[in-house]
């Protein structure tokens, strides 16, 4: 029963780092900007790029897409690394705790994370940009990955807050931290890769991007104050109870 309750465990953790990766990319401050990322790293103009897609079009989507994002990937993974080795660092200083100090500590930090994701409070220092920039245009697929290193390494206002609450999500279960990272960048890659095709159809996510982030931010708000009380082995417990006589319980 252990075992399937630290699975339960994992796979909110999971689920939560998915969604996380994907509430950055359909953020106001990333997702209004994507054609215009698109036509830098392809050399193809916004209006090209919202027509019909030929063969050749897509395939320079596809590829530039794919080095921006081994880019994004490379720096969001090394941190959530880091984040990991922190937090079992830190653990390991903690003599005769559990690691509740840390749990609580980023469960402040997902709160106030989330009230900010959410417009319900403002932090000055965050609104500011700080995304890579350059004045000429990337040569090629490598000029694409660097571009995508520039963009992971200075964050955009909404990616910060978002992605540093799965880097103290990490910090709290150290040898999961690295899994959440990754499944951070395939919940940001998946909606990239998607409307990477789709690049005249993100007006109406556009204009719904505000209830997308208020939702986004009570979900955060909800986790932090799971982690603050320290809730997630009876939510576990309580979702074992639920499949316990379902063909689910068998998957453990």
């Amino acid at each position: 029963m252990g075992v399937i309750e630290t699975d339960t465990v994992l796979i909110m953790g999971i689920i939560l780092s998915l969604g996380a990766g994907a509430l950055s990319f359909l953020s106001p401050c990333v997702l209004p900007i994507f054609p215009a990322y698109m036509s830098y790293i392809t050399g193809i103009s916004v209006k090209d790029l919202q027509g019909d897609h030929n063969v050749k079009i897509r395939k320079d989507l596809l590829s530039h897409s794919f080095f921006f994002l081994l880019g994004v990937s490379l720096v969001f993974i090394g941190l959530g690394a880091s984040a990991s080795f922190l937090g079992q660092w830190i653990q390991g200083l903690l003599i005769g705790e559990t690691g509740l100090l840390i749990q609580r500590i980023a469960g402040i930090f997902i709160v106030f994370m989330g009230l900010f994701v959410a417009g319900w409070i403002t932090i000055p220092t965050l609104m500011k940009e700080r995304r890579f920039q350059r004045t000429k245009r990337p040569v090629g697929f490598l000029g694409s990955f660097f571009v995508g290193l520039g963009f992971a390494a200075g964050w955009t206002p909404c990616i910060g807050p978002i992605f540093g609450s799965i880097l103290f999500l990490a910090a709290t279960n150290p040898g999961q931290g690295v899994l959440y990272t990754v499944f951070y960048v395939i919940g940001f890659a998946l909606p990239f890769l998607i409307l990477t095709f789709f690049l005249g159809s993100t007006r109406w996510i556009v204009r719904h991007s505000g209830v997308i982030m208020k939702i986004g931010g009570l979900l955060m708000v909800i986790m932090g104050l799971v982690l603050f009380f320290g809730l997630m082995p009876r939510i576990s417990a309580f979702l074992l109870d639920l499949i316990q006589d379902t063909w689910l319980s068998r998957l453990g």
